[in-house]
């Protein structure tokens, strides 16, 4: 396969899942937007609240991506026995882990009164996160179906799922959160219930659709009860463990910024709320390539074909850099617009402003170190890049970001700084990382065809 054919088919198998990851990611946006039009204090309630479900959340989505990677190497082997039991013990792993982190983020959300945030803000946020939180059982029976197709290459599907499901949340959002069609004004707590209710429609949907579309249907055994391998079991476990971990130290190092955004008022914490929620558009978008980096990288390595595997990475990761040029280039432009989409105060826009300049300058880091990441899942190798993201973060750029923003007095300019340099560090590891397994595949004898 030549580079340009390997951008096209990477583009095609990518685009769908960078659309569906945006309107995932624009669910919460619109949540955002339509909150903080009701008051700073709100938006910065959904922020708090976002911070504890996020971090279990996505260790959540992290554990469902071993399917991914074990789905499409036996289909590169041809082996649809194999992927019949991938989605039978991945939608039990995940239904387990959902009512598990349910439980876990309900049980302890009583815990942001001891965090030092703000009053108003906390006691906003708890009745938002006690609804959401339920939320996660039905997001991980979707992710279920969403990274089991992805490993079949069919990444459309999720995405006219998650279009539609964005459709409904922002109808019930505006029917809930300001009060319409006969229901009172609920604010934040509208806005929780119409989360939830999205949520479960695109979980029923991907799961009706997986069953009866004729495409899928030598998989319907998938969704057979019973008779479960404790060895493929394991097997799964000890992919997308390590997996939610990494999600665990990086989402976590974003949240706990936002908490130390807390000690400095709650208009800090609101433009942080922002200025992130806008970097995870970017983000989230890139993982689109990233999902084609795990599938392609899966599937060469089930054909034992390490030319074509290293050239699907690094086109994916130039693609990568390439798009984050143009977010960084959007998000220091229309560092002073961006923000007013959110709200009208002007302290809060002043201090996202300046923020959304650090969140232009990762966007590159950002792109490296997510493709790179995903690649490493494909070579089924996550533990040791789960180390590396921990040093980066929590040993080095929190600690470094909270020298610069308290103690030399930098605010939240300098605890930014510090994920700045947290990212940097995760990409140059995950890159090194990867240029060193795939030469040591090289040496293999199955590295040679």
């Amino acid at each position: 396969m030549t580079i340009k054919t390997h951008i096209q088919e990477n583009f095609l198998l990518a685009y769908p899942v960078m659309f569906s990851n945006l309107g995932h990611v624009m669910m919460g946006v619109t949540d955002n937007i339509m909150v903080g039009h009701v008051s700073a204090t709100s938006l910065a309630a959904a922020g708090l609240a976002t911070v504890a479900f996020n971090v279990l959340m996505l260790f959540g989505i992290g554990v469902s991506y071993a399917i991914t990677p074990l789905v499409a190497s036996a289909d590169g082997q041809g082996d649809n026995d194999s992927i019949v039991e991938t989605l039978r013990h991945g939608f039990m792993i995940n239904l387990v882990n959902g009512l598990l982190l349910a439980g876990i983020v309900y049980t302890c959300k009583n815990l942001l009164y001891h965090i030092g945030q703000p009053p108003e803000v906390v006691s906003l946020s708890i009745p938002f996160l006690s609804i959401i939180t339920f939320s996660l059982i039905p997001m991980l029976i979707f992710q279920t179906f969403k990274q089991f197709a992805e490993g079949l290459s069919n990444t459309r599907v999720a995405l006219i799922i998650v279009v539609i499901s964005n459709i409904v949340n922002i109808g019930l959002n505006y029917i809930l959160i300001y009060g319409h069609a006969g229901f009172p004004a609920m604010g934040l707590i509208g806005a929780g219930w119409a989360t939830f209710s999205s949520r479960v429609f695109m979980a029923l949907v991907f799961a009706a659709y997986i069953y009866y579309a004729p495409a899928f249907r030598k998989f319907r055994a998938g969704f057979r009860l019973g008779n479960y391998s404790a060895k493929l079991f394991h097997k799964m476990l000890h992919l997308g463990v390590p997996s939610g971990v990494q999600f665990i130290f990086e989402v976590a190092a974003f949240d706990f910024s936002l908490v130390m955004m807390g000690w400095m008022g709650t208009s800090t914490q609101a433009a942080h709320q922002i200025a992130i929620n806008l970097a995870t558009i970017s983000y989230m978008t890139t993982a689109g390539l990233a999902a084609a980096a795990t599938i392609r990288v899966s599937y060469f390595l089930g054909r034992k074909d390490l030319n074509n595997l290293k050239l699907a990475a690094y086109t994916l990761l130039i693609m990568a850099l390439t798009f984050m040029m143009l977010c960084a280039l959007v998000f220091m432009l229309g560092r002073h617009w961006l923000p007013g989409l959110y709200v009208d105060d002007r302290e809060v826009i002043s201090i996202a402003s300046s923020l959304l300049i650090i969140a232009g300058l990762f966007q590159l880091s950002d792109g490296t170190q997510v493709v790179c990441i995903a690649a490493l899942r494909g070579l089924q190798d996550v533990k040791v890049p789960s180390v590396l993201i921990f040093i980066s973060y929590w040993i080095i750029g929190l600690p470094l970001g909270y020298w610069l923003g308290f103690t030399l007095g930098y605010g939240a300019n300098g605890i930014w700084l510090g994920l700045l340099i947290g990212l940097t560090l995760t990409a140059i590891a995950m890159f090194m990382r990867f240029r060193m397994l795939v030469d040591r595949y090289s040496w293999l004898p199955e590295g040679r065809h």
